[in-house]
């Protein structure tokens, strides 16, 4: 079945491919650094966890099969990429890591929210 495209089938789409899937293996390094005890084991798995999914479920939203179905996995990309924003601010709010140490991770974290909102709201306004 071929994929609808909802104005993020272009080089953006592409563009953003990528960058959710680098956020991936950023997040990945970085959980693999992180000191072992209960505490970072429980924050480091949620964060991979959520930080994984991004990339997934945008690429999930790619091959959407309706602007309803886009919307839906755009919003999990929503939710997970904000989801490893507070886990993020939990390591640095504990004092677990130093801020700048994932200023650049929660940039882009920050930046994938904003742009997933912004092609849920161009996707909903182009619904009529």
């Amino acid at each position: 079945m071929r994929n609808v495209d909802f104005g993020m089938q272009n080089t953006g789409s592409k563009d953003l491919k990528k960058r959710t899937k680098q956020f991936a293996i950023e997040i990945i390094k970085f959980v693999e650094k992180l000191p072992e005890n209960r505490i970072t084991n429980v924050l480091g798995r949620q964060l991979l966890k959520s930080g994984t999914s991004v990339g997934a479920n945008y690429r999930a939203a790619c091959r959407a099969k309706s602007k309803a179905d886009f919307i839906a996995k755009m919003g999990i990309v929503e939710e997970e990429a904000d989801e490893s924003l507070y886990w993020l601010e939990l390591l640095v709010d504990t004092a677990i890591v130093e801020r700048d140490a994932v200023n650049s991770l929660m940039d882009e974290a920050n930046e994938i929210v904003a742009i997933t909102i912004s092609s849920i709201r161009t996707v909903r306004g182009n619904k009529k």
